[in-house]
């Protein structure tokens, strides 16, 4: 390669600015979805309406705002990612407007099941410390039940996959009592626990042991002879096989057990809290469920589903870092 071409390179823009055309309708559909949340009359008294007018034109003038960057040269490669989520961008504010005129502008749907958006809004303008409070004691059950199941079940099914004589007597076991819902074995949790808390514990641990064990074996079970041949050739212990051939070759399969295994902890983590834990997102779920404050059910249930969603992402980087050879593979 020549100088000049080098040059020519570097100095040319490495994504060219252009018209946005999506982000431009979307900025107005914002405006527009803001324009009916503030001038079309409530069909009841409800609160933060204003609020939730102001926060749409606030999400409709920062889109308008990137379309209008998204022409500039300096800023179009910084905007790449949000001029892919255009259309997303158009159907929430279309959602949102939509949503708006069904509840809380013509009450087509009726109350208190379907809540209204700026319902929602107020449930985290003005009960955020309660559920603040039930998010923190959450992570504080799904982590260390999550970690403990994880661990063992990566444990034991690098030992059924490694020792012919662990996989012989632990396959039947895990066979039979592993794909048996974690929720069933609520009565017996609640026997052998003295708390609640140990209860829910365990029932997270054992909603995350099966998947992980399975995947786990079965990546430590799929690993080519011929890895350990080579090895054993250069002298290679038994552990060094363990720690150096097997574990790696198998940690694709181990995230998947991994990301299976935290969907089902998140699930058996509301039915724990419904069922004896005295805080948490299923503790409240359960009651706003019983006083009909729906609007805070289904916050709870929007808290929850982004703490999931931002738990697997956290396990995706983890995994993007540790196997940087299969980045892309599978995206999230």
């Amino acid at each position: 390669m020549s100088a000049t071409t080098l040059g020519a390179g570097l100095l040319a823009p490495s994504r060219p600015a252009t018209f946005w055309p999506t982000g431009w309708v979307a900025g107005l559909a914002w405006i527009a979805a803001a324009a009916a949340i503030a001038l079309l009359p409530d069909a009841d008294d409800l609160g933060r309406t204003q609020a939730l007018a102001a926060l749409a034109a606030g999400v409709g003038g920062l889109v308008l705002l990137a379309a209008f960057g998204s022409s500039v040269p300096a800023l179009a490669l910084r905007l790449a990612r949000l001029r892919e989520a255009g259309p997303w961008l158009i159907v929430l504010a279309a959602a949102l407007t939509a949503w708006e005129l069904a509840t809380a502008k013509y009450a087509v749907l009726p109350r208190p099941f379907f809540a209204a958006p700026q319902s929602l809004l107020e449930v985290f303008t003005d009960d955020y410390a309660r559920l603040g409070e039930s998010v923190w004691h959450s992570l504080l059950l799904v982590l260390p039940g999550y970690a403990l199941g994880a661990a063992i079940g990566f444990l034991f099914g690098i030992a059924m996959g490694w020792s012919r004589l662990v996989g012989y007597w632990a396959h039947p076991v895990v066979r039979l009592i592993g794909p048996l819902p974690a929720t069933a074995w609520l009565p017996v949790a609640f026997f052998a626990f003295s708390s609640s808390r140990g209860a829910s514990t365990f029932l997270i641990a054992l909603a995350s042991f099966f998947p992980v064990t399975v995947l786990t074996w079965s990546g430590v079970s799929a690993v080519s002879k011929a890895y350990y041949d080579v090895a054993r050739t250069m002298g290679a212990s038994p552990w060094f096989l363990v720690r150096k051939v097997a574990v790696p070759a198998a940690m694709p399969s181990v995230f998947v057990g991994l990301f299976m295994g935290l969907g089902a902890s998140f699930s058996v983590l509301v039915v724990a809290e419904m069922m004896g834990v005295k805080a948490g997102l299923g503790w409240y779920m359960q009651w706003a469920q019983g006083w009909a404050a729906y609007a805070n059910m289904y916050a709870a249930l929007l808290v929850l589903a982004l703490m999931c969603s931002g738990a697997v992402t956290l396990l995706f980087r983890l995994r993007d870092r540790l196997l940087s050879w299969q980045k892309g593979l599978v995206r999230w």
